[in-house]
């Protein structure tokens, strides 16, 4: 994908999109079946999901956190990249394996850890290849990419749950596939040609938000809010339940989230190379309103597609141009600790918000949750709105390059 006339985009950004799409396959399988898991075949209730998923995305968060520092001390991106691929990769086998909400939460554990620590890496790897005016492009490009193995992924559960008459745990078992596919095609095919600063040049391991430049801190405070909005997908599956999905069917809500989400990864991420990078993430944070509001409202299964397929779109519209402000905002020796704080922090968010929606629906049901995530995401809407435009992050064309 190139603009008319326009460079193409770095092999390295290529090679990482395919990486995530195999990865994402693999991951996504999992997601899509888990909720009918853990809910029917182990008999635990919403804010278990919840729980699970939130502490597990909180415990990736930490990761990025940890593993941006290390790589900006050490200077390389893709031993972390493959570390944290190859730990994802290790952690599916037990998932099949596992007979209980402990095992679940540990392969869970296992998986997001490795998550973590590829995370960071890998945006700031990104960062470092593409140059800046390209920048919105080249995330867009990944989360496409990435958003295509999370498509094809309920598909493919759906599938199989079909042909293997319901049984989850033989699916778990073929997920593993594309999992090794991945780490294996870091290993072979991921090269880091940026130069990175010498050395010499380097400045201690990170040592709190205060190292960080204005703009990155600024996007930290409003990420952190926006991600209290910003619950599991699980919640959408449930949704559909609820609204008289089969537990077979289930993973159609991931489906239409992820067609949203593809439908507008790539455009918006290029878009916020042409206009302010704020006005896209503006619009995305709209959208998940809207979507909102959608859900909470009983429109049938109608009602179901248009605000899961909102719910996609402002995913395309807000986590690629969070990064590419990121990584505009970020000076180049803590670029991948920008990524980590920034993840580190919405984490939080998201254990937060995912444990929140659990209990929330447990006592007062889909409605008041999704009505609770649209005010939410308002308050995030217009906390963005008031900052002042003064931070490179906000704005289009200026870089602390």
């Amino acid at each position: 994908m190139s603009q008319a006339g326009g460079p193409s985009l770095p092999r390295t950004v290529w090679v990482l999109g395919f990486v995530s799409l195999l990865m994402d396959l693999s991951s996504e399988i999992y997601h899509s079946l888990l909720p009918v898991f853990i809910t029917t075949a182990l008999g635990l209730p919403v804010v278990a999901l919840g729980a699970i998923d939130g502490i597990a995305e909180a415990t990736a968060s930490f990761a990025k956190l940890v593993s941006g520092g290390l790589s900006d001390r050490s200077r390389k991106r893709k031993p972390w990249v493959l570390l944290g691929y190859g730990m994802a990769a290790l952690s599916k086998p037990l998932f099949p394996l596992a007979n209980g909400a402990i095992p679940l939460a540990a392969a869970r554990f296992i998986d997001r850890i490795g998550k973590g620590i590829r995370g960071s890496p890998r945006d700031a790897m990104i960062a470092d290849e593409t140059p800046p005016e390209m920048r919105g492009r080249a995330f867009g490009l990944r989360q496409a990419l990435d958003t295509v193995g999370a498509l094809l992924a309920p598909i493919i559960a759906m599938a199989l749950m079909f042909a293997l008459s319901n049984n989850v745990r033989a699916v778990f078992w073929i997920a593993v596939i594309p999992a090794a596919l991945s780490a294996l095609l870091v290993l072979e095919a991921v090269q880091e040609t940026a130069p990175l600063t010498p050395m010499e040049q380097r400045r201690p391991l990170f040592r709190g938000f205060r190292d960080l430049s204005k703009g990155t801190r600024r996007l930290l405070a409003v990420g952190f809010l926006f991600m209290l909005a910003r619950f599991s997908e699980s919640f959408l599956i449930l949704r559909g339940l609820d609204l008289g999905l089969s537990p077979a069917l289930s993973p159609l809500a991931l489906v239409l989230f992820n067609l949203g989400f593809l439908a507008l990864a790539y455009p918006a991420g290029a878009l916020s190379d042409r206009i302010s990078p704020r006005s896209v993430l503006m619009a995305g944070m709209a959208v998940l309103i809207a979507g909102d509001l959608v859900l909470a409202s009983d429109w049938g299964l109608a009602g179901l597609t248009l605000g899961v397929v909102m719910w996609g779109a402002h995913m395309a519209m807000t986590q690629g141009i969070f990064a590419r402000m990121i990584a505009d905002s970020a000076p180049e020796h803590l670029r991948a600790t920008s990524f980590g704080a920034f993840y580190f922090v919405t984490g939080i968010a998201t254990l937060l918000a995912s444990l929140g929606a659990g209990w929330l629906w447990d006592r007062e049901g889909a409605t008041a949750t999704f009505a609770t995530g649209a005010g939410v995401a308002a308050v995030a809407l217009a906390m963005l709105a008031l900052l002042p435009e003064d931070s490179p992050s906000l704005q289009k064309g200026e870089f602390t390059e």
